[in-house]
């Protein structure tokens, strides 16, 4: 089952736009990773404490991330389990969990979309930027959990998969969402996410989101 957003996440999240607004650790954590505990502080002095660093994808595969995977061992992949609990009208469920019909928002290109088969599921923070971000150092289990983190629903997202593979492993400096009312809800995700993961950020990134963070006005985002 995915996990709800702690009560403070859910909290910040109302406020998400507001330059002085909140992001949380995750509710379940990995040992090493994060503190298990929710934490709330302003999304600036969350970016300004990122380590950053060059990056580097030397070794990366992607096959060195395993997903997804049926972590509670109730018969639906990370897959289905994000599929299921984004659904705008639910889908059928039928035997190893196959699902049909069903009806999906994009988030990233504000578009409806009818059925799993047009949806990608997407890693907030590219596998092959939370590589070159500290996951190369990371055990095999940390990586597999990364891959199918049910921990923040920014985490993993369903949307259209013309969308993901638009953005493909880029990050907020070279790619943002279509849909511009979304962009400034994405770029704070993403400090959330590197936070939470204690993953490092380059200065382009670095850059890039500062500018939606430094911008905001009221719930808009100017970028």
């Amino acid at each position: 089952m995915r996990f709800a957003r702690t009560a403070a996440l859910t909290a910040a999240l109302a406020a998400l736009l507001v330059p002085a607004t909140a992001i949380a650790a995750p509710a379940t954590a990995i040992a090493g990773r994060a503190s298990g505990q929710a934490v709330t502080l302003p999304v600036r002095d969350a970016l300004a404490a990122l380590p950053v660093r060059d990056e580097n994808r030397t070794g990366y595969e992607r096959t060195k991330f395993k997903h997804w995977v049926d972590a509670d061992k109730e018969g639906c992949t990370t897959r289905a389990e994000v599929l299921k609990a984004e659904a705008v009208t639910a889908p059928e469920q039928g035997a190893n969990c196959r699902l049909s019909g069903g009806r999906w928002y994009s988030p990233y290109d504000d578009r409806y979309i009818a059925g799993p088969s047009g949806l990608d599921i997407d890693h907030l923070v590219p596998l092959a930027e939370a590589w070159d971000s500290g996951a190369s150092a990371w055990s095999v289990a940390e990586r597999e959990a990364y891959a199918n983190d049910l921990g923040d629903e920014g985490a993993l997202t369903a949307v259209s998969a013309a969308s993901n593979r638009s953005k493909a492993d880029q990050d907020p400096a070279t790619w943002l969402p279509p849909a511009a009312s979304y962009r400034c809800r994405y770029a704070t995700d993403w400090v959330a996410d590197k936070t939470r993961w204690g993953a490092s950020i380059d200065t382009g990134y670095r850059d890039a989101v500062r500018l939606c963070v430094y911008a905001s006005v009221g719930r808009r985002c100017l970028v």
